[in-house]
């Protein structure tokens, strides 16, 4: 069968000079907490006829948008002088053209002192940033958590190093399991090749110390975070304490930030259970390209075995490419399934009569050959034709992530969840760039083959949200390797498979989960470019 030609709507790099980030993942000794009136109702959104368009303010750059510029100062290619007046048009112009909300984007002064500081480069990414946030729609789910926790900006050139699958760093996905002291920050994995491999660090290790502060106790957050978000080339000393390990046994690691080439399977295995071969796949991303020829290898061999049931572990995959989840869907259910079905359709505003009108998505059934996939094109997909896949969730599993459960579910595929509440979140974006920033708001929200995308408030294990199946309660398990089968989630994935029912544990433990609101087993730092769908 012919491929399907795949959207391709991520736009070109472009040099960013600056990333201003607020992730204030950690906080200092002290806090507050507690339930707070609901906000007042926001000013009623201007008309729309009152908005020009975005093509007539963009490109148009503010003399202090490092973004926009190179090393010497100079505008690049295709920008032209303006002013942030020019670029904050531009933002509410395409607002009123992509968002999906249009209709509920409040009506803000634009000329606000925290939209307007332009006394440095990084206060004027955070005056665009700002105003492009106080722009979103103030609507609540059903469950009280606001509908758009989503949209975000991004400096195009380190969106470009990340959808390429080269995020900087060290190769660690941390684990926030508690941000305020005593605080508990572990190792959720290594990247394989990466410096924290080459250091010896491994899933479960504890951070102790950076650069001598005292990580679980101490007050100097603003070291801390900056080490666990670095700027490339930057170097910083930990030390950790090894699972199971006490003082005496602590690591040391002096680690330099590097553009790390991610291995979205990190691991690929076969069970045995009686009669039964049961598949286990970790895929962390569905962010970079060469996901794709690893999840062709890896099916490749569970087909040539001739697994009878799959675990496809999701429980740090925050989404990434349409495709990319579509292959995948199709190398679970098969060509009997997806033959004639769709993946799924995005939904756009009503104003954009053009792409509500286009073509779903199908199960794509052959390779991309897209560059850097290691595949070629056209080649047929490898399949293990099932009819019932269990999926390892928590909290971090988002988007594309949570597009193939709805998915698989719409052509009448079993998904049981294994863990916690997904992030609830069916919605997705195009990059659009803009003098050197690229703007992600919600632009689409995707539906499955019997027309279902209502996960705003997440997919709960227990059964109890919708469309579920009823699956187990579990919770991350950091002191066992990934695929190791006496690890927490995995361990009652594999119950479920064999017996049909979850461990007496998990039944009590999902007597907790809520719409909304997964287990507290601590959440994975990333910025909202790696928990998003994106059409490429």
């Amino acid at each position: 069968m012919q491929q399907p030609n795949r959207p391709r709507t991520v736009r070109s790099a472009s040099f960013g000079a600056v990333l201003a980030l607020s992730l204030a993942v950690l906080t200092a000794c002290g806090g507050g907490g507690g339930g707070s009136s609901p906000p007042p109702a926001p000013p009623a959104p201007p008309p729309s006829t009152t908005i020009p368009p975005s093509s007539a303010s963009a490109q148009q750059c503010a003399p202090t948008n490092a973004n926009a510029r190179d090393m010497a100062g100079n505008l690049l290619a295709g920008y032209r002088a303006g002013t942030l007046d020019t670029e904050k048009q531009f933002i509410r112009s395409y607002y009123n053209e992509a968002y999906l909300w249009y209709s509920e984007v409040p009506n803000v002064d634009a000329t606000a002192a925290n939209f307007s500081n332009t006394s440095s480069a990084a206060a004027t990414y955070q005056s665009l940033d700002n105003y492009f946030r106080a722009l979103k729609s103030p609507t609540r789910t059903a469950s009280g958590k606001q509908q758009d926790e989503f949209s975000f900006t991004f400096p195009t050139a380190e969106w470009n190093a990340l959808s390429s699958g080269n995020p900087g760093g060290y190769g660690i996905e941390w684990a926030v399991i508690q941000g305020a002291p005593p605080r508990s920050i572990r190792i959720a994995f290594v990247e394989p090749g990466s410096p924290a491999a080459a250091a010896g660090l491994a899933r479960g290790d504890t951070l102790v110390s950076v650069n001598g502060n005292d990580v679980i106790n101490g007050n100097n957050v603003t070291v801390i975070n900056q080490a666990l978000f670095p700027q490339l080339n930057q170097t910083y000393n930990f030390v950790f304490r090894p699972t199971g390990g006490t003082g005496s046994t602590d690591k040391t690691a002096t680690l330099t930030a590097a553009s790390i080439q991610q291995s979205p399977v990190l691991t690929s295995s076969i069970i045995t259970r009686g009669t039964q071969r049961i598949g286990y796949l970790q895929y962390t991303t569905f962010l970079a390209q060469n996901g794709e020829g690893q999840l062709v290898t890896a099916f490749q061999n569970f087909a040539t075995q001739g697994i009878t049931d799959l675990v496809l572990d999701l429980r740090y995959n925050g989404g990434g490419y349409v495709y990319i989840s579509s292959q995948l869907g199709y190398m679970i259910a098969g060509n009997a399934r997806t033959n004639g079905r769709i993946f799924e359709k995005s939904q756009f505003n009503d104003k954009r009569t053009a792409d509500n009108a286009r073509a779903a998505t199908p199960f794509f059934n052959t390779t991309s050959g897209f560059t850097g996939s290691g595949t070629t094109a056209n080649a047929p997909l490898p399949t293990v034709n099932l009819g019932r896949v269990y999926v390892i969730t928590k909290g971090d599993t988002c988007s594309a992530s949570e597009l193939i459960i709805n998915a698989l579910r719409g052509i009448d595929v079993e998904v049981i969840l294994i863990g916690s509440t997904t992030c609830g979140k069916p919605y997705g974006f195009t990059a659009k760039d803009n003098c050197g920033v690229s703007y992600f708001p919600i632009e689409f929200k995707g539906i499955n083959a019997k027309g279902f995308g209502d996960y705003a408030d997440g997919f709960i294990p227990g059964g109890t949200g919708p469309t579920g199946v009823p699956g187990c309660a579990a919770v991350d398990d950091f002191n066992k390797p990934l695929g190791d089968p006496t690890e927490g989630m995995l361990s009652v994935a594999l119950t479920r498979a064999t017996t049909g029912a979850c461990p007496a544990a998990s039944v009590a433990l999902g007597k907790q989960m809520k719409p909304g609101a997964g287990l507290e087993d601590g959440f994975i730092v990333r910025h909202p470019v790696r928990a998003s769908a994106f059409h490429k």
